[in-house]
């Protein structure tokens, strides 16, 4: 069974940072994309990262320069560090995977598993 497990989310002021941690079991794929998305209460999900099997990272434009996404492949977990965090950035935090594939797909409907979210609250 595949599994996926999000940790280290909280609360932090603005301007601060956190850390993500997402461990994922019980698959053997040799290629796959781990995406890390946010849903804020009332709006859609977004990508907001990517890592890939091969060690490449991707972000969106809103967080370049932010956010650094970095993986220990032999642990079996992927991290997100989060930098100068905002209010607006408040949301539930996930991490997902895309097996069989070399691609970041751009949307949460491109990944078939999906961890249980950890809360990221950002104080003004």
């Amino acid at each position: 069974e595949v599994q996926l497990v999000e940790s280290g989310g909280g609360l932090v002021q603005t301007g601060g940072s956190l850390t993500l941690s997402c461990a994922f079991s019980g698959f053997f794929f040799v290629d796959y994309a781990i995406g890390w998305f946010r849903q804020a209460p009332g709006k859609e999900r977004e990508g907001v990262s990517c890592i890939i099997s091969n060690g490449k990272s991707y972000y969106a434009d809103s967080v370049k320069g932010r956010f650094t996404g970095s993986s220990d492949f032999a642990r079996n977990t992927v991290y997100l560090q989060m930098n100068n965090l905002n209010a607006e950035e408040t949301a539930v935090y996930y991490c997902a995977v895309e097996p069989y594939t070399t691609v970041c797909g751009p949307r949460a409907e491109d990944y078939d598993y999906w961890g249980q979210g950890t809360q990221v609250t950002v104080s003004s």
